[in-house]
């Protein structure tokens, strides 16, 4: 199925990648604003046709594609979001603008084909997500549950940058959907170290007299789920209780197909929408 991917930056030149080595989806556009950036160079080498006109070179040819994935800003799939709806396109943000259904692909994947507009949260959200929801289907009366990523400051870009408040927000929102739990918190930080760090993600859960050993089952079996679609997650502390609480870290390596392996963090929400696009495309018929 034709894919265009709007945004000529690492994230979407990552997304590039990874679709044109997708069985059932083929890139025909990848549109910016900056004809001379070097995502718009590296897609030229590459022999996918670039555009400068952003989402108007997908209003100007919708025809070029069925599904776009929106590689810019919150701000700016705010306004992208109703054109893509108009023009009857499958839309999978990237951003945390919080617009369509908020989806992991490892607990939500079938009802987001039902959506017109599939929003990936934040690559936190893709990384403790799974854990926080096998902790809660195992006690959903746990009665706070937190989040906390650390990533290379080499691989948070200025969309990371600029759209840190939506990213708490918006993984704090999805952490309280997803597990039901009302009282929520999300934090990111960014590690200066060199070499630079890979994508380290804390979750901790308050729960009374927990049942770890349902929790660890639970939590090993969705790791393994989510490893079918990026490879590089992994769990680096089994769940453990220690102070009345719940801790368990993931980390997350990169594929390094456009991005250094140590930005798990831009690599687990390409991976995730990839998989959205797979899914979607097959349901639809293919290429």
């Amino acid at each position: 199925m034709n894919c265009a991917v709007i945004g000529t930056g690492n994230i979407g030149c990552d997304l590039m990648v990874k679709i044109m080595r997708s069985q059932s989806l083929e890139c025909t556009l990848i549109t910016g604003r900056n004809p001379d950036s070097s995502g718009s160079r590296f897609a030229m080498e590459k022999h996918v046709r670039v555009s400068d006109m952003s989402i108007e070179a997908i209003r100007q040819n919708p025809e070029i594609c069925d599904i776009v994935f929106d590689a810019t800003g919150a701000s700016a799939h705010h306004v992208n979001a109703p054109i893509l709806k108009e023009l009857g396109k499958f839309a999978i943000d990237l951003t945390p603008a919080n617009v369509g259904i908020m989806c992991v692909p490892v607990i939500n994947l079938e009802e987001a084909m039902e959506a017109e507009n599939v929003n990936l949260i934040t690559c936190g959200g893709q990384a403790s997500l799974p854990i926080a929801y096998a902790i809660s289907q195992v006690h959903p009366d746990a009665s706070y549950i937190e989040m906390v990523s650390t990533i290379a400051s080499k691989s948070a870009g200025i969309g990371t940058r600029d759209n840190i408040d939506e990213f708490t927000q918006t993984t704090k929102d999805a952490l309280i959907s997803f597990t039901g739990i009302k009282k929520a918190k999300a934090i990111i930080g960014l590690n200066p170290a060199e070499p630079p760090i890979n994508m380290r993600t804390t979750v901790y859960a308050l729960i009374d007299d927990p049942n770890m050993e349902a929790i660890r089952k639970y939590v090993f079996r969705i790791t393994e789920k989510v490893k079918q679609y990026v490879p590089g997650y992994r769990i680096i502390v089994e769940p453990t209780f220690e102070n009345g609480r719940i801790i368990t870290t993931v980390e997350v390596t990169g594929l390094g197909d456009y991005l250094p392996k140590y930005a798990g963090n831009l690599d687990i929400i390409t991976c995730a929408a990839v998989r959205i696009a797979e899914t979607y495309a097959l349901k639809h018929g293919g290429i």
